[in-house]
């Protein structure tokens, strides 16, 4: 029997795009059964691959660049995205993002949780509303900091003041000493207004804020993840207002907060939109199995991010779910499993150690997809 088989990754972080691993999945499965309907739908939530999910749905799309500030300062182009109606897509994993940072003699990531910035996005936002927008929608995800949006504001004119009104340097660290936030030389948002792509239902501050759910991917130990909340706090309280509460305030560090506060952007799911663009509802009708995955899989899959949202989807059309991941934090794949959510499969288990699994990422991808299939042909 010819079954209808959807595959919608996110990208792997730092590896392959969305649409390269949605391609390496499906010559795993179709190895194994040539046969079947195979429909590639590959996704984002705001991260890595959200400027290349939005141009491949946008007739009419064109290509920009903007040379701006890396996430530790290092000038390079970054691709944005002018739409129809003068509606500018910027892509916060392109300008400032994690992939950036510089790597170490060990070829990890050099991570700046104190000083890393956002600058670099706000200098993007700068050339595309110099290009023309009047409209601009952040794709927020992937960030290598934590602090509130304030270094891109800072490059739209924001001043980040301490105590004796002198500019503080960049970085989430230095948010403990702001004593004001001078917007007299803020540029005005666009008057087509702003939209936050998010990854995250996440809040600014405290145990489901910015720091405590993402600042040790970026670099955090336990004390600096302390420092950090409690810097972004200070921000928010010397801010005003009550944004920093809103779901999602604490997508990219905070940086949805930081616009949500100082441009009145509204803050949006990420996942939904693109699925919604992709039409990834319609691929799910009377599918037999979607498969799905991400570099990591963790708690924090399920709260807003690609993975969560192709879960929920799959559920409402009773369509059964196989998890694909480089590696999986083993609580969070039992109780995926456990609550019938779906099965977890890591690249790591495949290829025998991380490093293997993110030095051949496309060759273990297809093999899980084999592993599945064969595993599918036997019930």
């Amino acid at each position: 029997m010819r079954r209808r088989i959807v595959i919608a990754p996110d990208s792997f972080k730092g590896t392959l795009s969305a649409t390269d691993a949605a391609l390496a999945l499906a010559r795993g499965w179709q190895a194994e059964h040539p046969d079947d309907e195979v429909l590639l739908v590959p996704q984002a939530d705001g991260g890595e691959g959200t400027l290349d999910a939005i141009a491949q749905a946008s007739p009419g799309a064109q290509w920009r660049t903007a040379r701006v500030a890396g996430p530790t300062g290092e000038p390079h182009d970054a691709r944005w995205l002018l739409l129809p109606g003068h509606h500018a897509v910027i892509e916060l994993a392109e300008c400032c993002g994690i992939t950036l940072l510089p790597r170490g003699i060990d070829g990890l990531p050099a991570f700046a949780p104190l000083t890393a910035t956002t600058r670099g996005l706000g200098e993007a936002i700068a050339a595309a509303l110099d290009a023309g927008a009047g409209r601009v929608t952040l794709a927020l995800g992937g960030s290598a900091s934590t602090d509130g949006g304030l270094g891109a504001l800072s490059a739209l004119g924001l001043r980040v003041l301490d105590r004796s009104g002198e500019t503080l340097p960049d970085g989430g660290g230095a948010l403990s000493r702001v004593g004001a936030l001078d917007t007299a030389a803020l540029r005005p948002a666009p008057a087509g207004g702003m939209t936050l792509l998010t990854d995250t239902t996440a809040v600014l501050t405290g145990p489901t804020g910015a720091a405590a759910m993402f600042g040790p991917q970026k670099g955090a130990s336990a004390d600096l993840v302390v420092t950090l909340d409690s810097a972004l706090a200070h921000a928010a309280a010397v801010a005003g207002a009550d944004e920093h509460l809103l779901s999602g305030a604490g997508a990219a560090g905070g940086t949805a907060w930081g616009f949500a506060r100082y441009w009145g952007a509204r803050v949006q799911s990420g996942a939904d939109t693109i699925a919604l663009l992709t039409g990834l509802d319609s691929a799910l009708e009377g599918a037999d199995l979607v498969i799905t995955g991400e570099g990591r899989f963790d708690a924090t899959s399920r709260a807003g991010k690609v993975v969560g949202g192709v879960l929920e989807r799959a559920s409402v059309d009773g369509v059964s779910v196989v998890i694909v991941a480089g590696q999986a934090d083993a609580a969070a794949a039992q109780d995926a499993e456990a609550h019938g959510l779906g099965r977890v499969l890591t690249l790591t288990e495949l290829a025998g150690s991380p490093g293997a699994a993110v030095n051949e990422p496309e060759r273990w991808l297809q093999a899980a997809a084999a592993v599945i299939a064969r595993h599918q042909k036997h019930r």
